[in-house]
């Protein structure tokens, strides 16, 4: 009897182990997991965000014009990258392109020129914002003047005597680079915890900005009110665009051109980022070795050809780009090249 007991309590412990271990919440960082379980991860291009509307505030928080924009769009860049769910356009690449399509920071509120490079720069959405709320919680911008590169507790951006919270909120939008329709929205909203006389006070001395240009993710200003709300609104909307990966798709693309020029060891190709190719693309180097010709119309209807080798692409611009050897050798002029998916 004691043993038909022991046999029954078994069976319900397994039961119930088994139940549980269904049950059992999935492992931190599934969204990731499952992301890339379902092939490559998405590449991102991210647009400076614009700050037009409270550029006025930015400049009475810092003394002097700061693009705030490019500032959150950096803190953002990095976010995403740490996080893992998608791959980001580099951005020395994006103001190349930029430069060679003679577009500017402008453009970067119009969904049909973000739509354009994103694609040139073969991603598979872009983002695009604005920064509408930036300063604290009355908006007062009674601020003494001044200049220079150096913030004291309370120094320039103090709002009168009155303390008060930083307030920073943040739009942006996923644009799809075929359509320029927009696929996703997400929203930043962030304050500080603390209160200060100044934008810039809160968090003992800060220092240093040059170019026009402040380090968002540097943590001496993250302990500014500011530096604070700014932190957390960008945290939010990461989070937001995150949660809306699924919005959009990766997107396969096939690019097919020829060898141009094999300089030295560097090969020449007849195709640029016009057809969203872009650096790091690896591409198949194909000889064609006869062609298959219809009887009757005389017309070429297949091409056979033989595998030479892989190359990568190391510099691109608008009609051309320039690969190295990933493998194989013996490159020549009118050689086909093809990538089936970036």
């Amino acid at each position: 009897m004691k043993k038909l007991l022991f046999a029954a309590v078994g069976v319900l412990c397994f039961v119930a182990a088994l139940a549980e271990a269904q049950q059992a919440p999935p492992p931190a960082g599934g969204a990731t997991a499952a992301a890339q379980s379902q092939g490559r991860r998405k590449l991102l291009a991210i647009y400076d965000f614009d700050y037009g509307t409270v550029r006025n505030y930015a400049i009475a928080a810092f003394g002097s014009d700061i693009d705030v924009g490019k500032g959150i769009t950096d803190l953002l860049t990095t976010m995403l990258v740490q996080d893992g769910t998608y791959r980001l356009v580099d951005r020395k690449i994006l103001d190349k392109i930029m430069a060679e399509q003679n577009m500017s920071n402008s453009d970067r509120f119009d969904s049909k020129s973000a739509a354009r490079l994103g694609k040139l720069l073969g991603a598979d959405a872009i983002i695009t914002g604005s920064i509408t709320q930036f300063g604290n919680e009355t908006q007062n911008q009674n601020v003494g003047g001044g200049g220079g590169g150096y913030l004291g507790r309370y120094g320039v951006g103090g709002f009168s005597h009155k303390k008060s919270r930083a307030i920073v909120t943040i739009d942006a939008r996923i644009v799809d680079i075929d359509t320029a329709e927009i696929l996703g929205v997400a929203k930043g909203h962030g304050e500080s915890s603390r209160e200060a006389t100044s934008l810039t006070g809160g968090g003992g001395g800060w220092s240093g900005w040059g170019g026009g240009h402040v380090d968002f993710g540097a943590s001496d200003f993250r302990n500014t009110i500011i530096g604070e709300a700014i932190n957390n609104a960008v945290t939010q909307l990461a989070q937001g665009l995150i949660a809306d990966n699924g919005k959009f798709q990766a997107r396969t693309i096939t690019v097919e051109g020829l060898i141009a020029a094999v300089v030295g060891g560097q090969v020449v190709l007849n195709v640029g980022s016009g057809t969203g190719i872009k650096v790091g693309d690896q591409m198949n180097v194909e000889r064609v070795t006869q062609e298959i010709k219809d009887p009757s119309t005389g017309q070429v209807i297949r091409r056979l050809a033989t595998p030479i080798g892989v190359i990568r692409i190391t510099d691109v611009d608008a009609k051309s780009a320039v690969a190295v050897a990933v493998s194989g050798s013996d490159f020549k002029v009118g050689d086909a090249v093809k990538t089936v998916t970036q």
